[in-house]
């Protein structure tokens, strides 16, 4: 595996981009020691083998065997275009990928897998690396016999119609870019659990463009009594018939999407195939994929994940209920847990932030757990319920650090510390934890995932 250069510093990418299982596992159990020996046997095996380096350091770009003579791609034709007809990542990136936590499944088809944050650019995920949740596995449904049912309680809809993935299609569509966040994202560390990377810490959240008909539009299109109606139950066609009470006022804004499109191309089956629901900044299970029924009443619909599941524990042993907002939040993706700093010097530190109150209005930066604060540099654009990539300078004098990120939206809400958190929360949450994440460095250059105390 390649190093990760820039002017001054190296930076070795997370363990979980390019081993094993049962080395990831041995990297979690604290074994520094075998992460290193690993880090250097797998650099000098691919360099015996011949394998490219994506990304040549200094010492490897002054040396003769890759500038004085040509390698084989100077000398040779290359592949067509054509071949393969869907274009493919490099197979030297072939270790960026999703990754599973058997932990948190219940059976093999409810699963999770985590979107590879620690080795991602801008703000878009690819397709391919967007986080999953499956309650009950994932579908390849035939289009030509999708439909999508709009129906009320009582006279709330004049006209209930059922529509093909054609009929959808045949409207005037919009594209926005938008994030969807589980609501479970970061759950582990409520429990104090020190998950190694930021796959597994952030890893449930994912931004995409999205590509659809305003719901808005089908109830218009259905005549349907807005006046009257306070909520909307979406319901999902796959086995667990996921179903989510969303309120009426975030369909009327517009921002609703029945969506058929990501990143400029169908959905992708695991994400929702042939339609889904955006409903931007609300927890992911509100997302509905594989959207079959819209139903409009007047009341909260109780669903099964609404009593159930997808509720907030507080301290007075009360339930939270229909809390589907997600809260300002951002986290440093690198350096970041199971990376490794190879020496002193200058560090681009990067990371994402996002809201579902809005737009990020601003990302402060620490590299000492809190005491001081710096402004990063947000990158254009920012888009209103969307990840946002910050970038900061940093110069590492080899000492232990402590490097944070703390995110503040277009409203003014400021992302919390944990402890901030705990206070209003208690300690017996899954749901909607927003943190301040840290990450230390130590002397060694290990970056590891920690909690301080005075945070």
């Amino acid at each position: 595996m390649s190093d990760y250069s820039n002017k001054r510093g190296r930076l070795r990418p997370a363990p979980e981009n390019f081993l094993t299982a049962e080395q990831i596992q041995q990297v979690q159990s604290g074994r520094r020691d075998f992460l290193r020996r690993t880090f250097a046997s797998a650099s000098a095996a691919m360099l015996a083998t011949g394998a490219a380096n994506a990304y040549a350091d200094e010492s490897v770009a002054k040396d003769e065997k890759y500038i004085l003579n040509k390698p084989v791609w100077g000398t040779t034709l290359g592949r067509p275009v054509s071949e393969p007809p869907y274009g493919m990542p490099s197979k030297y990136e072939a270790n960026l990928v999703r990754r599973m936590s058997p932990g948190l499944s219940a059976v093999s088809q409810a699963n999770v897998a985590f979107a590879p944050l620690q080795g991602m650019f801008g703000i878009i995920t690819p397709s391919g690396l967007h986080f999953n949740r499956s309650h009950q596995g994932w579908y390849d449904m035939d289009p030509s016999q999708f439909r999508l049912m709009v129906m009320g309680q009582g006279n709330l809809v004049r006209h209930p119609k059922v529509y093909s993935v054609g009929d959808i299609m045949r409207m005037q569509p919009v594209s926005r870019i938008h994030f969807i966040e589980c609501g479970a994202n970061t759950a582990m560390e409520w429990g104090n659990v020190s998950v190694p990377t930021v796959q597994y810490t952030h890893g449930m959240v994912s931004c995409s463009e999205f590509t659809g008909v305003p719901l808005l539009h089908l109830l218009q299109d259905c005549g349907a009594n807005l006046d009257g109606v306070r909520f909307v139950m979406a319901e999902g066609a796959d086995g667990a018939h996921e179903n989510r009470t969303i309120p009426i006022s975030l369909v009327l804004s517009g921002e609703v999407l029945v969506a058929y499109g990501q990143n400029g191309e169908m959905l992708r089956p695991e994400n929702g195939y042939p339609l889904r629901l955006i409903v931007p900044g609300v927890e992911g299970v509100s997302n509905i994929k594989y959207l079959r029924r819209i139903k409009l009443g007047t009341e909260p619909f109780g669903t099964k994940d609404e009593v159930l599941n997808y509720v907030d524990l507080m301290p007075d042993g009360k339930l939270r209920q229909y809390t589907s907002l997600m809260e300002c939040k951002s986290v440093i993706t690198s350096p970041s847990g199971g990376q490794v700093l190879l020496d002193k010097g200058l560090y681009n530190v990067t990371g994402i932030a996002w809201s579902g109150r809005g737009r990020i209005k601003r990302v402060d930066v620490s590299f000492d757990g809190g005491v001081n604060w710096h402004r990063a540099r947000l990158e254009e654009p920012v888009q209103n319920k969307a990840l946002a990539r910050f970038n900061i300078p940093w110069v590492w004098n080899g000492k232990s650090a402590f490097l944070q990120s703390r995110a503040v939206d277009e409203t003014g809400f400021v992302q919390p510390t944990l402890q901030q958190l705990v206070k209003v929360r208690g300690l017996r949450s899954i749901y909607h934890n927003n943190a301040i994440q840290t990450w230390q460095v130590e002397e060694t250059g290990d970056v590891r995932n920690v909690e301080l105390a005075h945070s």
